[in-house]
């Protein structure tokens, strides 16, 4: 506390992010991170930008980005926003898609930024719990709503809907902003975009960290229909009208257009989270079904935070959440197959 604070500050509750831990040896299964390096193409791509004229603004458009996104996936460049990861793309719709006389639905089990910028935006929001099987419902948000945000497969739990669903809540509620965040959608779900030219409701939000293996260039976007865009251009344009370097956009472009680097990568994490699901259940883990980079798992004889920490005495981190109905599960990224075998083997040893 400081009397320096302006009012809302004491009232935040920060988003805490992942660890990022050094350690030798370190095993790092914590927070959803690619295992594989980026394209060869966009180390290039990014090199050359580097080497160009960096004493000038990048784009504030982004065109070439937005262009690049936009053939990917079938929409004008006009209905593309991008921004520093999706976590400032959806802090963007929340200001300016997200705040309304009725409250804002999301999962109470589900991505902790969002309670977070619900705060920091002043927004009244309303937690739908999640099933007993950890699975969002789409009747329970048959309620008054001034919006709705629902990831799609789900965090922490990993779960999916098919797009059917989603689009039974987006035609639902024709007068209520719906926003899909798809961080995980590329390992095994099924993407909101193709509905996008049907909905003037919807905006679905990507990221290009977990699937492109671009965490650390900080790149995000959304696709929706061309007055829900300039919302947030409006939002971007009073923040920061430079969201994206010169380098960033580069290697963003070059990742999303090296499909053959894209399909194969995918595909390897997929295999080793099937391997990974059921090397765990051999062990007597539960693991929730998982459309995502990760998966989600208990063992009925361990407490999720004793077994978290005795995977850390092997230098193996995974994240642990100390909340009501998930203390005891571990959420486990998909390495290498040569880290998840690590991770099997320590707990082996402590099982």
């Amino acid at each position: 506390m400081s009397k320096y604070w302006s009012p809302i500050v004491s009232a935040l509750k920060p988003y805490v992010p992942g660890e990022q831990p050094r350690m030798a040896n370190l095993v790092k299964l914590n927070t959803n991170e690619n295992p594989y390096a980026p394209s060869d193409k966009v180390i290039e791509a990014i090199r050359a930008a580097a080497s160009a004229d960096l004493r000038l603004y990048p784009d504030p458009l982004a065109l070439d980005l937005r262009k690049a996104v936009a053939a990917r996936y079938g929409v004008e460049p006009e209905e593309v926003f991008v921004g520093n990861g999706s976590d400032e793309v959806l802090a963007h719709s929340f200001a300016a898609l997200l705040k309304h006389d009725r409250p804002l639905l999301y999962p109470d089990i589900s991505y902790s930024f969002y309670p977070t910028y619900a705060g920091l935006f002043g927004i009244d929001a309303v937690e739908v719990p999640l099933n007993d099987a950890f699975g969002i419902d789409i009747p329970d948000y048959r309620r008054p709503a001034g919006a709705i945000i629902l990831p799609n497969p789900n965090a922490p739990t990993g779960i999916g809907l098919p797009l059917a669903e989603i689009e039974a809540l987006v035609a639902e509620h024709p007068d209520q902003p719906v926003v899909i965040d798809e961080a995980y959608v590329d390992f095994g779900g099924e993407s909101a975009s193709a509905l996008v030219p049907k909905y003037e409701n919807l905006l679905v939000v990507q990221t290009f960290s977990k699937s492109r293996a671009l965490a650390g260039l900080r790149v995000g976007f959304a696709i929706g229909q061309r007055h829900l865009i300039e919302a947030l251009e409006r939002v971007k344009d009073s923040f920061n009208s430079y969201p994206l370097g010169r380098a960033a956009q580069a290697g963003a472009i070059a990742a999303i257009e090296d499909e053959a680097w894209f399909e194969a990568t995918r595909g390897k994490i997929i295999a080793s989270r099937e391997k990974l699901t059921s090397d765990l259940k051999k062990r007597g883990f539960e693991v929730l079904p998982s459309q995502a980079n990760f998966v989600f798992a208990r063992h009925p004889d361990h407490a999720g935070q004793a077994l978290a920490a005795k995977l850390r005495e092997r230098a193996v981190i995974v994240r642990h959440f100390a909340k009501p109905r998930i203390s005891d599960f571990l959420r486990i990224t998909i390495g290498t197959y040569e880290e998840c075998a690590r991770l099997v083997a320590a707990l082996d040893e402590i099982l």
